[in-house]
């Protein structure tokens, strides 16, 4: 990709995805007049070349503690300082003395965030697969898992703010350890209890991260944005719920073959489901499209049920998605994301919309059967 095409990227990046984050903002417009900064980016794979994959390089050589002259700038690393006139030469500072572990990360990384607060939406995406399905007890498999966070949905302490104020909760109550999700429900009646429940736990990636690892926290750690200390307690604190359940994680180079594997190992009585949030968008055409047709054989054979929440592009395969809810003030509808229900049914397989959700769980707008209307 030529370098004005990456300079466009990632001014466009700054411009749209980087409101509630200054430091990502103006790091991406310095970037972006930064012909080291646009190498380093040239330098990941085309499916891969993505500026939040630069963004998280950067942020774990602040956190690794190799980054003194951005650190200052971190609320992740104790910072404090605004971006202004030192922000470009302490850029330039770290592509120079940290180029080879940040070329590693560009050319062999991938982003990681594994948003534990997307299980605002996860949670009623289940609810919904259960009663269109008629199971209760579910075989949970995390495609594109990184540490499988997101299989523990059912741990964390969630709550619901409806339109009049009201706060609902689901899952366990907080304590003070496990992690907690809050989000707001855009109308209709709030998400109800489960009827469901996660009897088996499976996560497939092609580095799946192994949380005992300090420098494997550390870069999931990077993915998340600095200034967000929530987000790095909801992690830090979902880290360690993980540890002590019962799950498996498995590294495939193939994660598209492994999926049938898995369907036949299940013990009989769960229903499968298979969960996508925020990979396909990492996947090339011809990986999406070999995925998609897998799914469906799979879906007629085993009776899998799939669960996707992406940009509307990629989890709607039907139709044009539904309109967006009216958003909170200050939130952009150019990240929403668009849960589906796919599964076979009397009239072959067929997919539902579900509803919209901000891509970090801050909101839920549910048309789903386990939401309003």
């Amino acid at each position: 990709m030529p370098h004005a095409e990456l300079s466009e990227l990632l001014r466009r990046f700054g411009r749209e995805e980087c409101t509630h984050e200054p430091l990502y903002a103006a790091l991406c417009g310095i970037a972006a007049a930064d012909g080291g900064a646009l190498a380093l980016l040239a330098e990941a794979p085309p499916e891969q070349r993505k500026v939040n994959l630069l963004l998280a390089a950067l942020h774990e050589r602040v956190l690794a503690g190799a980054a003194p002259e951005l650190a200052v700038y971190y609320r992740s690393a104790g910072g404090h300082c605004e971006p202004d006139s030192g922000l470009a030469p302490a850029l330039a500072a770290c592509l120079a003395r940290e180029w080879p572990a940040l070329v590693q990360q560009l050319r062999h990384g991938a982003t990681q965030t594994n948003e534990i607060a997307r299980g605002a939406a996860i949670w009623p995406a289940l609810g919904d697969a259960a009663q269109a399905t008629g199971a209760r007890d579910l075989a949970l498999l995390d495609f594109g898992c990184s540490a499988g966070l997101n299989l523990a949905v059912d741990h964390y302490a969630l709550r619901y703010r409806d339109a009049q104020g009201a706060w609902h909760e689901r899952g366990p109550a907080p304590d003070g350890r496990r992690a907690e999700i809050e989000s707001l429900w855009l109308g209709g009646t709030p998400v109800p209890a489960a009827g469901w429940r996660i009897a088996s736990r499976h996560g497939l990636d092609p580095a799946p991260v192994e949380l005992a690892d300090p420098a494997r926290l550390r870069w999931l750690q990077a993915c998340l944005w600095p200034h967000d200390g929530a987000r790095r307690e909801r992690l830090a604190r979902a880290a360690a719920q993980l540890r002590s359940l019962p799950l498996v994680l498995t590294r495939s180079g193939d994660c598209v073959a492994a999926i049938e594997p898995w369907l036949q190992g299940l013990p009989a009585g769960v229903q499968p489901v298979l969960l996508t949030s925020w990979v396909l968008y990492y996947l090339s055409g011809a990986e999406l499209a070999r995925l998609r047709a897998t799914v469906d054989a799979l879906c007629r054979r085993h009776g899998l049920a799939w669960i996707c929440g992406e940009l509307p592009a990629l989890s709607r395969q039907e139709g044009a998605p539904p309109p967006l809810p009216e958003l909170p003030p200050g939130e952009v509808a150019a990240s929403a994301t668009l849960w589906t229900l796919r599964r076979a049914g009397a009239e072959g397989v067929t997919e539902r919309v579900l509803g919209w959700s901000h891509p970090h769980g801050r909101w839920v707008a549910w048309c789903g059967a386990a939401g309003p209307g």
